[in-house]
């Protein structure tokens, strides 16, 4: 019998028995609609997550104090690391302003910006702008002038600082279009040349110019946007630094943004090394780590994979319950139609004709859950990522992965059903009542 008779006449057995086809399918149904389901949101997450770090710099490298241990043991990014604790950070264990000239200095053509920045308070302080009964919620932040051009935020009125408002560390700011929405009634040429006043949450005040308005992006990770988002009020970085009155200080991390003929995979070292051996050789607790955004990016996919990989077993589960099911209806069915295989071997049909017979309706029973279970998977992938606030990500390489592995259990499940139809006697199936 040809493939395409085979094809026919499974999917005529199929109509004949709708529910009990439906009932064998489910098992995998809901596997293959399991999987394509947690691959599409973590697919989805990895293309934000990447998103997000490239917007933020995917080449750029982090630079930051850390504190040694007693063990001799090194992480990934050079980094000694074990229990001990020497002593809490000083002034003189932080990166100054003299060391970051001396490095750039060193390699100029390797690097684009050194990128500062400071909140006002702490991690956790906010603050509010309030103005005709109405407040928004703020976070003070200091920028210095490369990270001001390298993030190169839209500016909708006013103008950008200028070299004074850093050099002096004036106490001029920009605010977001949401700020003003909120506040001016979307006014924006209205504010500015206005003194704001904004109010930390420990009561504290500071008074800003309002020199221009930036256009707000909401961060990817937001989870939704309120009516009153908290939007930064953007200031010189030495205004921030007088306020927090660590304006002589030094700096515990900095970014830096590399040349685009820099390989951050060598500089990495070359940033480390130096630091350490020119600066920190003789401190006793601290030393330099460094690690670039790409690095952390292969580090975060590697880690969401392995998520989604062991998420995707536990689902896939579920079709190897499906599996067994086919398989019993598979030895139902031959059962029920012993005769007819009997009629058949009788009138010159041969064990692998049977056999192919059988197997190719277990490959259809098994091909068709697999697609309305991709259907099923991609929808509900969909809704969970939507419910998170992001754009689905569907990979068509899952698809074409479950529409073949629903394929592979067919014929896996369908073979011992087909082989014991192939090797029946005909004389006692044509006697088989």
């Amino acid at each position: 019998m040809l493939f395409t008779e085979n094809v026919l006449v499974a999917l005529a057995g199929l109509r004949a028995n709708i529910m009990r086809s439906l009932l064998t399918m489910l098992g995998i149904i809901i596997g293959i609609a399991s999987v394509i389901a947690i691959m599409t949101v973590g697919n989805s997450i990895t293309n934000i997550v990447n998103t997000t770090m490239q917007g933020m710099g995917a080449n750029n490298l982090q630079v930051g104090v850390m504190q040694k241990s007693t063990d001799d043991k090194q992480d990934e990014s050079g980094m000694n690391y074990g229990s001990g604790n020497v002593r809490e950070m000083t002034d003189d264990d932080l990166i100054t302003k003299d060391m970051i000239k001396s490095f750039t200095d060193e390699y100029k053509d390797d690097i684009k910006y050194v990128l500062l920045t400071e909140s006002v308070g702490d991690y956790y302080s906010s603050s509010k702008v309030t103005e005709n009964g109405k407040s928004a919620k703020t976070k003070i932040v200091g920028y210095n002038r490369d990270y001001m051009e390298f993030n190169d935020k839209e500016l909708l009125a006013g103008r950008n600082f200028i070299h004074q408002d850093y050099k002096e560390g004036k106490d001029v700011c920009m605010v977001s279009d949401k700020l003003v929405e909120r506040l001016y009634k979307g006014d924006n040429d209205a504010v500015i040349g206005q003194e704001i006043e904004v109010v930390m949450d420990n009561g504290a005040f500071y008074d800003f110019y309002v020199v221009g308005v930036y256009k707000y992006v909401a961060e990817q990770f937001s989870f939704g946007e309120s009516d009153n988002p908290t939007t930064e009020v953007m200031v010189p970085l030495d205004a921030a630094r007088k306020i927090n009155h660590t304006a002589n200080k030094g700096f515990d991390y900095i970014t830096l943004v590399t040349s685009v003929n820099t390989d951050n995979n060598t500089f990495v070292t070359t940033v480390r090394d130096y630091f350490n051996v020119n600066f920190y050789s003789r401190n006793d607790a601290y030393e330099v780590a460094a690690i670039s955004m790409a690095s952390m990016m292969d580090q975060m996919n590697t880690m969401i994979g392995m998520i989604q990989l062991a998420l995707s077993v536990i689902a896939g589960i579920s079709l190897v319950v499906g599996g067994i099911g086919v398989m019993n209806i598979m030895l139902v069915s031959i059962t029920e139609r012993t005769k007819e295989i009997g009629t058949r071997k009788a009138l010159g049909a041969t064990n692998s004709s049977i056999r192919l017979q059988f197997i190719t309706e277990s490959v259809v029973i098994c091909v068709i859950g697999g697609i309305i279970g991709i259907f099923f998977g991609v929808a509900l992938g969909m809704v969970a990522v939507k419910l998170m606030g992001y754009d689905a990500t569907v990979s068509v390489s899952s698809i074409i992965i479950a529409v073949g592995f629903s394929m592979a259990i067919g014929i896996f499940f369908g073979y011992y059903p087909a082989n014991k139809a192939a090797k029946l006697n005909p004389i006692d199936a044509l006697r088989y009542e």
